[in-house]
């Protein structure tokens, strides 16, 4: 019996944490390169490693000599802003991970352009972090669409024989999320929770639309689970 692999984004799709990594970034360079002023920096959907690259150069940071000791400080830094910013799960997200897991033929990985630190420390604040064996990070990719190639990697070496391409989701919150799911092949949930307008989002034609994930039994008869 082939696997249904359903791959969550993190940020705007399973929690909200009112710009805590954001957060965390900016105390992480003001106590590396006492630069007070953080520049102004789109995070939505993108990696970190990306991110970082644009940071870097907006502050005159060489990014290859400073970007390991830049995650390290910043992972540090990165629990007290989840706790001062309230990070919290999204409506639906528990009772729905809660459902999938008992269901023999589905399995759980990460799409998420977290670091993979970042993404561990963000799901175990907020008690999830034990759904997901396997995922694609942001630690070493700029573009989603790599992200996404290694997530799939990531699984079919998880799963082994019960994998299937054909058997892939993707479930995020912006249109970079629908993109990098249609570059290895995978259908793909928008949920209206996170970074993407719901015009922008309809505009990238996912599979299915819904404004959260409070709905378990209707997503699941969506998925055909």
């Amino acid at each position: 019996m082939k696997t249904w692999t359903i791959l969550f984004d993190i940020d705007g799709t399973l929690t909200t944490s009112s710009g805590a990594g954001a957060g965390a970034m900016e105390t992480t360079v003001d106590q590396l390169f006492g630069a007070s002023e953080f520049p102004e920096i789109s995070m939505h959907g993108r990696t970190d490693k990306s991110i970082l690259q644009e940071l870097f150069a907006a502050i005159g940071v060489p990014h290859d000599d400073t970007f390991e000791q830049f995650n390290r400080q910043y992972c540090l830094n990165l629990p007290q802003s989840l706790v001062d910013r309230n990070a919290r799960l999204l409506p639906g997200v528990e009772p729905l991970l809660e459902e999938l897991a008992e269901l023999e033929q589905v399995e759980l990985g990460l799409l998420t352009g977290n670091l993979k630190q970042a993404a561990e420390i963000k799901l175990r604040h907020v008690g999830i972090d034990h759904f997901f064996s396997f995922g694609g990070y942001g630690d070493l990719h700029a573009d989603r669409n790599d992200v996404a190639v290694e997530a799939v990697e990531s699984a079919r070496d998880a799963i082994g024989d019960r994998f299937s391409a054909d058997h892939v989701w993707v479930i995020g919150d912006t249109t970079n999320d629908i993109r990098c799911a249609r570059h290895v092949g995978a259908k793909v949930i928008a949920v209206e929770t996170g970074g993407g307008s719901t015009k922008s989002l309809e505009e990238a034609r996912p599979d299915l639309q819904i404004p959260d994930l409070t709905n378990v039994k209707h997503w699941l008869n969506q998925l055909k689970l």
